[in-house]
């Protein structure tokens, strides 16, 4: 800007000065691919779906305020217990060693935006979690309580046969319905919270050629939400099959970006049999039918995730192809569903036990026996007559022992229910 008195030289000097300081301005700026907590954009985006960062996080600097605000609150995350300063120092800089170069600020961005989360905290690639292992173990021990990181390692068995108990008659007379499912997580591919959406598609056009070569029970349709039809969209809502995303605690990790691209339901001709492809981790492998037939649905699903994995090795060619950790068992994109990534599931009836006493005194004895209970449509929903009951633990333990865990509560719940008597009936007007 100046032009005299000084030597052409000095203005050169403050040319770059100013070049320096701009550039170290922009460094301090987050990069233009994060949407940023609080401002216009945010407001704008639909955070049920988009990923939006908390602003700090996205300049790499440690939130301190926020996160000792979340660990003296009546509930602290495992994210915010764990993400401390000292973590925060030992990996700020990392950046992990697979395909989706993950940082612990997006490692941790559900936590600090939702601290009503019980986990917070979400892994890019296979790679992260050991990456990072000094912040995701202690998470891990904290989640799954039993499970000794030192002492333990996961190992996988869906074997059906070896499944110790029988359903009793009065269980399988209760049972309505029936679902297991498993998370499973393509090696060739980052977790999607680390992925893009060209990476997201490829998986989707990938797992179409595997499900092209299904047959017999297993042969079905795929369908993608970018290009199915209305009726086909319809069809899918009234058999409570399609998924819509829609959480913002999971959009905050990345679980959603780009959305509907690169999803997609499979389901075999039966209706038993159903794949979802990039709803959260790349494959949610289900089995399920109506009614109580817990062995025959779990040997639906060991069948139908064989013929998956071998479909997998046989498109890529690759030896292995799901993400599996030598002490955690199968991998995905949540700390709490690793191990096994398994669900089963049943939907009981046992009106008289829930007005005797009560849901919160039934979760507590499925709990006493490894298991949950949920309301009469899944999780946080009402409870009316009937309640879900499904295995509470992931890892540690094979996945024919989960189901026979479930079998056994199914059991117990069963036999409660039949201890109590009738309610008499009402006096004929």
């Amino acid at each position: 800007w100046r032009r005299i008195g000084f030597p052409e030289y000095m203005l050169v000097n403050d040319m770059i000065m100013c070049a320096n300081f701009l550039a170290e301005e922009e460094d301090k700026l987050p990069e233009e691919k994060y949407i940023i907590e609080g401002t216009a954009a945010a407001d704008e985006a639909d955070q049920d779906f988009v990923l939006v960062m908390n602003e700090q996080l996205a300049r790499n600097e440690y939130p301190a305020a926020l996160f000792e605000a979340h660990r003296a609150a009546d509930h602290t995350s495992l994210c915010a217990q764990n993400c401390t300063p000292e973590i925060w120092e030992q990996y700020k800089d990392t950046v992990s060693t697979g395909k989706a170069k993950w940082t612990l600020a997006r490692a941790v961005n559900t936590g600090l935006r939702y601290p009503s989360s019980f986990v917070g905290c979400h892994a890019g690639d296979l790679e992260s979690y050991d990456d990072f292992k000094d912040f995701f173990y202690p998470v891990i021990q904290g989640y799954h309580k039993g499970f000794d990181i030192k002492t333990t390692k996961h190992v996988t068995d869906m074997d059906p046969n070896k499944i110790e108990t029988e359903l009793s008659d009065s269980a399988h007379s209760k049972i309505i319905s029936t679902r297991i499912r498993v998370a499973r997580n393509l090696k060739m591919f980052p977790l999607n919270p680390g992925g893009d959406k060209a990476q997201r598609i490829a998986i989707t056009e990938m797992m179409a050629k595997v499900y092209a070569e299904l047959e017999g029970d297993f042969a079905g349709d795929f369908f993608l939400h970018t290009t199915m039809s209305d009726e086909q969209r319809q069809g899918l809502i009234d058999d409570h099959f399609l998924f819509r995303g829609k959480d913002a605690m999971q959009a905050a990790s990345g679980y959603h970006e780009h959305w509907p691209h690169g999803r997609g339901i499979f389901h075999n001709k039966q209706k038993t049999f159903v794949n979802w492809i990039n709803e959260g981790d790349h494959l949610r492998i289900i089995s399920m039918e109506m009614g109580g037939d817990v062995k025959g649905v779990f040997t639906r699903l060991a069948e139908g995730a064989s013929l998956i994995t071998e479909g997998v090795k046989k498109v890529t060619g690759e030896e292995t192809a799901f993400m599996s950790h030598p002490i955690f068992g199968m991998i995905t994109c949540c700390p709490s569903n690793i191990g096994t990534g398994m669900r089963g599931s049943v939907h009981i009836l046992v009106p008289k036990l829930i007005a005797k006493i009560g849901f919160a005194a039934i979760d507590k004895m499925c709990r006493e026996r490894n298991c949950q209970a949920r309301g009469s449509s899944g999780e946080h929903s009402a409870v009316v007559d009937r309640i879900d009951v499904s295995n509470w633990r992931r890892i540690g333990f094979p996945e024919y022992m989960l189901v026979n865990d479930m079998i056994m509560c199914a059991n117990f719940l069963a036999e409660e229910e039949d201890k109590l008597p009738d309610e008499p009936a009402e006096p004929a007007p």
